[in-house]
């Protein structure tokens, strides 16, 4: 591993807990100026590289991300991407998941890293974690071999390990160590050095010019299940005015209840246009159906595999895919394949 004299990396900051310090005038938390970043981490110095700011001119909760504000990201990665080696998005640890996954479909042919991180406490606490994970996605941002970058992902490091972005999911909100993968494994660990688990980084066989998607559907909504579910419920989601996808929160590998009145309405939701896409509720494993009698009714009505994606890269997945206007069929190719890694088949 090496850093290349003169690397660039460009520091895109959204908002969260990361970018916050005491106001001392009024003693609450307040974004810093990240045009100052290398007072608030001076460490930064030591690398040597040549780190660029932008800060949105309002900065967002992540609770209040949007699909406008993926694009956003999107274009402006596509414009600066000639320009910089690596980029680090800092964003709030809630939504971070479903950012890092729909950055991940709108950037094809991404030969560059693309590094999510935040923090749990505020950059200007002293227990911070945010200065180690700010510290170390830069670092992860600029490293080489043979010149070739080593991690061209969308990725999420937090708590010392570094994660496929849309293969990850916020798993904790008290503790330092809030995102696991639990499906694939990690790209890389934190400790006296930073070491890479190459075998599972995606490196293109063909190098191709990046290309950004600038459109995304909003049209879907989840749809979890649980015992005692009512038809009433049911309806209330396939009946949505405008919707379009629809990701089914099935139970264990895949299975749902088997009543007629369920795959009825299942079946009259595909018949009219909506993409069902069935993930399990399982943090961890796959969707297999067809393996229990319970699943075999979906297949029937026309429910698509989501393998053994997260809910977050499934949702982001349907909003990439339905803004693309592919026919069904093309829907279905697309979804039972992996575009970026984000599932196995």
């Amino acid at each position: 591993m090496m850093f290349k004299s003169g690397t660039s990396i460009l520091i895109i900051y959204t908002g969260g807990t990361i970018g916050m310090i005491n106001d001392p005038e009024t003693g609450s938390l307040a974004p810093f100026d990240f045009d100052h970043v290398m007072k608030q981490v001076p460490e930064l110095n030591k690398f040597g590289f040549d780190l660029t700011t932008i800060t949105f001119e309002e900065v967002v909760d992540s609770s209040n991300i949007t699909p406008e504000i993926w694009i956003h990201l999107a274009e402006l990665i596509e414009r600066n991407y000639e320009t910089y080696d690596g980029f680090v998005i800092l964003h709030g640890t809630d939504t971070m998941a479903y950012s890092a996954s729909a950055l991940s479909f709108l950037l094809e042919n991404l030969g560059k890293p693309v590094v999510f991180t935040g923090s749990q406490l505020p950059i200007g606490t002293l227990r911070t974690d945010g200065k180690e994970n700010f510290i170390s996605a830069i670092e992860i941002a600029a490293a080489k071999k043979n010149n070739q970058p080593l991690v061209p992902e969308v990725t999420i490091f937090f708590e010392n390990k570094l994660y496929r972005g849309n293969r990850t999911s916020k798993h904790n909100a008290d503790y330092f160590d809030a995102f696991r993968s639990y499906n694939y494994p990690e790209l890389a660990k934190a400790g006296i050095n930073i070491t890479y688990n190459y075998s599972a980084i995606h490196y293109p066989v063909v190098k191709r010019d990046l290309h950004v998607y600038h459109t995304l559907d909003p049209n879907v909504a989840i749809l979890k299940l649980f015992p005692g579910i009512t038809t009433e419920v049911v309806d209330a989601f396939i009946n949505i005015k405008g919707l379009k996808g629809l990701v089914l929160e099935s139970f264990g590998s895949g299975n749902a209840p088997t009543q007629k009145w369920f795959i009825e309405k299942l079946s009259h939701a595909v018949a009219n246009g909506i993409v069902v896409l069935n993930v399990s509720q399982c943090s961890a494993g796959s969707v297999d159906m067809g393996a229990y009698e319970t699943s075999l009714g979906l297949i029937e009505a026309g429910v698509i595999s989501g393998n053994d994606s997260t809910t977050e890269a499934a949702i982001c997945k349907l909003m990439f895919l339905l803004g693309q206007n592919l026919t069904k069929q093309e829907m279905e190719v697309n979804l039972s394949k992996s575009l970026r890694g984000e599932i196995n088949v």
